[in-house]
């Protein structure tokens, strides 16, 4: 049985903790112990929502020993990994503390704010011999599996070209509003268009070079719109675009759209649709969990039969922060061109 420590219980925490009750429920042989949080009103039910749906679940935290500090959890408790959902410039710290004492870590994407940071990461991980993951779900996600999938098997031929889309209203809900602070979040570029910059590093591989611009709205918040286009060799036109600002009614959404030598994929409003080119419209059979709960399954069986981390390892999506670094110096640049 795994014993598992949970740091950070904000908006996607609260979504892993929703996952473990689930995974506990259904025998896999994991077991959360321990919680911690710095906002201890959180062990009282008090939260705020997001723009996603990651669960609303009420919760008996008594079955849980709660902590505030995350030196005191880890030197009292014997865990076999944590998993980290805390505000992205933590991540590097909390990670290589729980490495060095021995301890597996899942940590939130984005991986860290810098690359070097990523770097120092990978090491602790090594020098300790322990699995590091970064939860990009969207290579859970199975709209994307889907797309991978036809991307390396040339389903459809080659891709001649990709726009990646996601967007919704301003992240207000965080502790202490740390989303909006560009030191803490790296803005909507790090902390959203991330997920996107993976999906397209993970597709495609690191790109020749991006060209990007983008706009402040909100006061110290960073960049909160952003589109680029990454260069391949091969000419394939890739675009992807973010924006935080959109308000009123709009909701959220994540879209793609990849175009192949015989055909097209659509993901938009949760719906997927394939156009081959000679043929009828179709929506691929598709296993119906989401990503969120699809990695944290990955990493605990991974843990579980001492597998590497395949789907995701560390390396790649410490290249993943390469890209999105290249991409805020460009925008700095006006859109200027920057090689990787």
């Amino acid at each position: 049985m795994l014993k598992a420590g949970l740091i950070g219980i904000g908006f996607m925490g609260r979504g892993h903790l929703d996952n473990y009750i689930r995974l506990e429920s259904e025998g896999l042989p994991v077991k959360l112990v321990a919680i911690c949080d710095i906002d201890e009103e959180k062990f009282g039910d008090k939260f705020v929502e997001g723009n996603i749906d990651v669960g609303k679940t009420r919760y008996d935290f008594s079955k849980y020993t709660l902590y505030t500090d995350i030196d005191e959890m880890l030197e009292k408790e014997e865990l076999d990994f944590v998993d980290i959902a805390l505000p992205t410039y933590l991540h590097a710290e909390a990670s290589i503390k729980a490495l060095n004492k021995g301890i597996h870590v899942l940590c939130e994407k984005p991986m860290a704010l810098t690359v070097e940071e990523c770097r120092q990461m990978i090491e602790a991980a090594e020098k300790n011999n322990k699995k590091l993951m970064i939860a990009q779900c969207l290579r859970f996600w199975p709209e994307y599996e889907y797309l991978k999938e036809c991307v390396e098997t040339n389903r459809f031929g080659k891709v001649l070209s990709g726009y990646f889309f996601r967007g919704g209203s301003t992240p207000r809900w965080s502790y202490q509003n740390w989303l909006l602070k560009k030191e803490k979040s790296g803005g909507v570029i790090l902390d959203q268009h991330v997920h996107d910059v993976d999906m397209i590093n993970w597709l495609f591989g690191v790109p020749k070079a991006v060209s990007t611009i983008a706009r402040n709205v909100i006061p110290g918040s960073g960049y909160d719109i952003v589109s680029t286009r990454y260069i391949y060799d091969d000419g394939k036109v890739i675009t992807a675009e973010d924006d935080w600002v959109l308000n009123g009614d709009f909701g959220f959404d994540m879209i793609y759209r990849v175009n192949f030598e015989g055909g097209n994929i659509v993901f938009e409003k949760g719906a997927i649709k394939v156009n081959p080119n000679d043929g009828k419209a179709f929506v691929p059979d598709l296993p119906k969990e989401n990503g969120y709960y699809r990695e944290m399954k990955y990493f605990i069986n991974a843990l579980l039969n001492d597998t590497s981390i395949e789907v995701v390892p560390p390396e790649s999506t410490m290249e993943t922060i390469r890209i999105v670094r290249a991409e805020i110096e460009s925008a700095d640049k006006n859109g200027e061109f920057v090689e990787l």
